[in-house]
Formats: C-alpha cells, structure tokens, sequence
C-alpha cells in the first residue's frame, strides 16, 4: 500500500549536500570524455584518408589494426551513405574492416552494360571480389536488353555482360505462347 505520510527519497551526500544523479560521477567522466574526444578524431582522421583513396576507384579500402570500438565507430560513419558499404573479415586473430565504394561500382556496371547495349558485342568486366560481383549483379538485374553472368573460379572470376537480341521480356511471352 502507498504511505501518503510517506516524504519522498532523496539523494544526499555524505556532509548533507542534495546531489542529482549526474553529480555524482561528474569527477569520473572528465578522462573518458577526453579519450572519447581523441578516439573521435583519429575515427574522422581514418574516414578521411578512406574517402579520399577511395576516389573514382572500384577498389575496396583497407583498414587493419582497429580494436572492436573503432570498427564499430567507421561502420557508423558510414551507415548512412549509401554509396559505401563496410565489411569486417576476419583472418586468424585479426580483423579486417573493407569500405566498398558501391556507387562507383553500379555506376561501371551501368556504362559497361550501355557499351554492350550499344556495341551489341559481349564486354568481359576485370577480375573482382564475390561482394563487387554480387553488386554488379544487383546493378544490371532490371535491365531486360543484357544479361550478365559470372564465368571462371577463384580469383580468375569475372563477370561477361551479353546484349540480348530479344531481352528477356520476350524469351518469356515466347514461353508462355509455348506452354498454351
């Protein structure tokens, strides 16, 4: 049952001062508050110098070296911009954090597919990671004049990118008219 005689709790110092919650442990939050400052600044440092030698590159950027926080703290810088995507990999004991630049990507794929659309000859794409075909894929899979298809293995793996003569639109009214 409530006590209405009851007087509320206070928080009091020891010597009778009434402290609020963020009081208390001010004294302890000026070290962590400077270190947070500095691992900032050494974050936007890294972000920096990835943007810039990332550039018109279809070429990841490599980060090794960072402890979990500062991995944790590039993804956020990078969560929100939709033409980079980070990836952590890990080898053995060590992390590697990739930034791929997306939007450098799809737009090769998209020049690459309007060069085969236009020349109406199949274009072999350079040797590139599953993740950059898979984005590549992603890019041209609306595209109803081509079709892109990986051949090779390992790291002899690329991608060819074949106008189609009917586009696939066709090939299945074709089928449906078989079918009936």
């Amino acid at each position: 049952m409530f006590d209405k005689d009851r007087k509320p709790r206070r928080d009091r110092h020891r010597d009778g001062d009434r402290r609020g919650p963020r009081d208390r442990h001010e004294h302890h939050e000026r070290p962590e508050r400077e270190a947070n400052e500095q691992e900032n600044a050494k974050i936007k440092a890294l972000v920096e110098q990835v943007i810039n030698e990332i550039g018109d590159s279809l070429e990841p950027a490599s980060l090794t070296g960072l402890n979990a926080f500062e991995r944790k703290l590039v993804h956020r810088q990078f969560d929100h911009n939709p033409d980079m995507v980070t990836k952590t990999y890990r080898k053995g004991e060590d992390y590697e954090l990739k930034i791929y630049p997306v939007g450098n990507i799809r737009k090769f794929a998209q020049s690459k597919a309007d060069e085969a659309i236009q020349s109406r000859k199949k274009v072999v794409l350079p040797h590139m990671s599953s993740y950059q075909r898979f984005v590549i894929h992603d890019a041209l899979k609306n595209i109803e004049t081509i079709k892109a298809e990986s051949f090779g293995e390992g790291e002899d793996r690329h991608i060819e990118i074949v106008p189609e003569a009917y586009g696939r639109g066709l090939k299945r009214i074709i089928k449906k008219i078989k079918l009936i």
